[in-house]
């Protein structure tokens, strides 16, 4: 299981001409094109959409919530792999705050985590059914800020994969570390995303490209 950035696929406007770049995280046992729907989804053609492919199309091996060296070093070779993106882009000339990150499912988990683990002020970040990876009763202390980044966590309150309670706790987590977080919570939704969630998404990538200066939204109550 091997996780290479000349593996992610590209969609939407090419860099260097697009006004903000967004990184989708794909779920176990999909694939970096199955992001590319939500992408289209979104509406906006001027931005850049990058899609990274996890080898053998899982990011780590087994549950998220599983202890954080069973899946080793998937688990690191995969935030490193996000790390080289968000690098990549920076060095293309989008600063952080022009840089979004969405994920599904086992990509929403590394999306957070990851976000956690490298706190700074980002365009954007969403969680799609998922939350951050470790067993209950995982340390949380994460050093830096998220200064404010706008965050958007969904999930079902009856998804078979992911407890409502690691959704909760992520938000508190990344809300600790600076972020504006939305959480919404959906009665019997499942494991999947809907018109609410790509909708909530969509504002949050629409604020990123327009605005010189990234405003967070509005809280939502649960």
């Amino acid at each position: 299981m091997t996780h290479r950035i000349e593996d992610t696929v590209a969609a939407g406007a090419p860099l260097g001409a697009a006004k903000a770049a967004l990184i989708l995280v794909h779920g176990r046992g999909a694939t970096a094109e199955s992001m590319l729907p939500l992408a289209e989804a979104f509406g906006r053609s001027d931005i850049a959409f990058v899609a990274p492919q996890a080898g053998g199309n899982s990011w780590y091996p087994y549950s998220f919530l599983a202890p954080l060296e069973a899946n080793e070093p998937f688990l690191s070779s995969a935030l490193t792999l996000l790390g080289g993106l968000v690098k990549e882009l920076q060095a293309k000339d989008y600063p952080p705050e022009r840089i979004g990150l969405v994920g599904f499912s086992q990509g929403a988990c590394l999306a957070t985590e990851f976000v956690a683990r490298n706190a700074r002020r980002y365009g954007m970040v969403a969680g799609l059914s998922g939350g951050l990876i470790g067993p209950e009763g995982t340390r949380r202390g994460y050093p830096g800020s998220l200064d404010g980044t706008p965050v958007f966590l969904g999930c079902s309150d009856l998804d078979p994969h992911i407890p409502v309670a690691r959704v909760h706790e992520t938000a508190a987590v990344l809300g600790a570390l600076g972020a504006e977080v939305d959480t919404r919570i959906y009665p019997g939704m499942g494991h999947t995303v809907n018109e609410d969630e790509i909708g909530a998404v969509k504002t949050l990538l629409d604020r990123m490209a327009d605005s010189t200066e990234p405003s967070p939204p509005p809280g939502r109550p649960i």
